[in-house]
C-alpha cells in the first residue's frame, strides 16, 4: 500500500514541477536559473518515480491486473 502512495505523491510532485516550470518559463526574465533547477527537480523525481516503479514489479508489490496475462 506504501509503494502506491509514495508512486501517487511521486505523480503529484512531477506535475507541480511541471507546472513551476512553465510558471518560470512565462514569468522570468533575469535569467536566474529556476527553471533549470524546475527541470533538475522534474527529471529527479522521473528518475526516482522509475525506480521505484521497477522495484515494485521486481518485488512483487506492483503485479499486472489484466485477464489476458493470468
Amino acid at each position: 500500500m506504501w509503494l502506491k502512495l509514495a508512486i501517487l505523491i511521486l505523480l503529484v510532485l512531477i506535475v507541480i514541477s511541471l507546472f513551476s516550470g512553465l510558471f518560470f518559463l512565462m514569468k522570468d526574465s533575469d535569467g536566474s536559473g529556476r527553471l533549470v533547477t524546475a527541470l533538475s527537480v522534474r527529471i529527479t523525481l522521473t528518475i526516482l518515480l522509475v525506480g521505484l516503479i521497477a522495484w515494485g514489479f521486481w518485488s512483487g508489490n506492483l503485479v499486472w491486473n489484466t485477464p489476458w496475462l493470468h
